[in-house]
């Protein structure tokens, strides 16, 4: 029973044309001897009208009694009617029950929002969060087409590590056959190694991040979209992560006009097009302490920062030049202010925050050792990342993109959890 005929082929045929459709009952209306089905699938919601005398009295039984979500086959005839929504509905001839709903479905206007999360299984049949996974799904092909034009080459990176990409706070532990090792908060240092050979790459996988924080903008597991280039420095990297970004907006607004419109969303890709303003570290501080923020030399901006200083801009903008102590040891010190690194945050407009991290990397060995030694950390943990700099070192850049963070930017979600299928976060590991 492979399904290959869908609801939106349906719409746009003729008067009289027979179909056979598959799909969920959405709602049921009852008047006499009339039964309105809302049908679901994949691409959109139909009416099906089940007349009495014009159906086996076994179908009409079928659709009077049928419960929401219920999995069903309709037989019947394309009819246009201005007074269906959207002007097409099906005029059942036969309707067969494939799986019934043997409950009534739980998820109901006015449930709570831990209700709906708790049952996050049952919510996502929804058309908004459908829309929503639809939208997600084209920013990543969005970006794997733009990256494969752009001659960089896909990798897979090990979840399983043993040393912090990041800090080591925030490093989920995992007993590994008796040791202890950690979940990825990133895929860098394996792309770094990847870049000796096939000098572009990306990876777009999960990494995990043990923040205790709950806000609207964390989560304890992300799609992390990170590249790695080799012979690229601080500008190199921003410039392709602007048109990288722009490519993902404009694939949403070229692919997704009808998810948009279930949302009631309309975006313009030109927010997103390059070039990007840059500020740097110092001159952002500047701003957020004359706009009366207690924030000094090093602070990281937390979301009351990033908020306010989103105002000044209109499309997403980059923060450079952050201090040395408040970023991973493996940036680049700028050799003409050794106290900032070659590094790069982009924020997005509205307060939506960090949506790309990147920058430089060190590419000396003896800078890195000192680093990683500045920072506290054991070199040996390191013994393998710092090999890569001892055999045909190069300068090189990368970044790390939240595919959740840009999608909630981009559809102004409520909460970064609904631009997940099942979000991840300190309070839910279910369903």
């Amino acid at each position: 029973m492979l399904k290959d005929f869908y609801i939106e082929d349906a719409v746009k045929l003729p008067e009289g044309t027979e179909v056979e459709l598959l799909g969920w009952v959405r709602n049921k209306r009852a008047h006499g001897g009339l039964v309105f089905i809302d049908l679901r699938d994949r691409t959109g919601v139909i009416q099906v009208a089940v007349k009495r005398g014009l159906v086996p009295e076994s179908s009409f039984e079928k659709a009077e009694e049928i419960k929401q979500e219920s999995a069903v086959k309709i037989r019947g005839v394309v009819r246009h009617d201005p007074r269906a929504p959207g002007g097409v509905e099906i005029q059942c001839r036969d309707l067969e029950v494939l799986g019934p709903s043997l409950d009534d479905f739980p998820i109901k206007k006015g449930v709570k929002v831990k209700f709906i999360l708790d049952n996050r299984h049952l919510h996502i049949r929804s058309p908004r969060v459908a829309a929503i996974m639809k939208i997600r799904s084209t920013l990543m092909s969005s970006a794997r087409s733009w990256l494969e034009e752009h001659g960089f080459i896909e990798v897979n990176c090990p979840s399983f590590i043993t040393a912090a990409v990041e800090g080591g706070a925030t490093l989920f532990k995992v007993d590994y056959f008796g040791r202890e090792v950690y979940l990825t908060q990133s895929s860098q240092f394996y792309q770094e190694a990847a870049i000796y050979s096939l000098e572009k790459v990306y990876s777009l996988q999960p990494s995990f991040r043990a923040e205790l924080s709950r806000t609207r903008r964390h989560l304890t597991e992300f799609w992390h979209l990170e590249a790695e280039m080799a012979y690229a420095e601080l500008e190199d990297m921003m410039k392709v992560v602007e048109e990288l970004f722009h490519a993902m907006v404009l694939g949403v607004y070229e692919t997704d006009q009808r998810e948009l419109e279930i949302l009631g969303l309309k975006i313009d890709p030109d927010v997103a097009k390059p070039p990007y303003p840059r500020v740097r570290y110092a001159e952002a501080l500047e701003i957020l302490q004359r706009k009366g923020f207690e924030i000094e030399w090093g602070d990281d901006f937390g979301a009351d920062e990033e908020r306010e200083l989103s105002k000044e801009f209109e499309k997403p903008f980059f923060v450079t030049h952050w201090p040395k102590e408040a970023k991973a040891f493996y940036h680049l010190p700028d050799p003409r202010e050794p106290s900032v690194c070659r590094n790069a945050d982009l924020l997005t407009p509205g307060g939506y925050g960090e949506v790309v991290g990147g920058g430089q990397r060190i590419h000396d060995y003896e800078q890195l050792l000192e680093r990683i030694r500045e920072e506290g950390l054991n070199p040996e943990d390191y013994k393998w990342y710092l090999d890569l700099r001892k055999y045909g070192s190069v300068p090189h850049s990368g970044f790390g993109l939240g595919i959740e963070r840009m999608l909630w930017w981009l559809l102004r979600l409520p909460h970064i959890r609904d631009a997940c299928l099942f979000p991840r976060t300190p309070a839910r590991v279910y369903p």
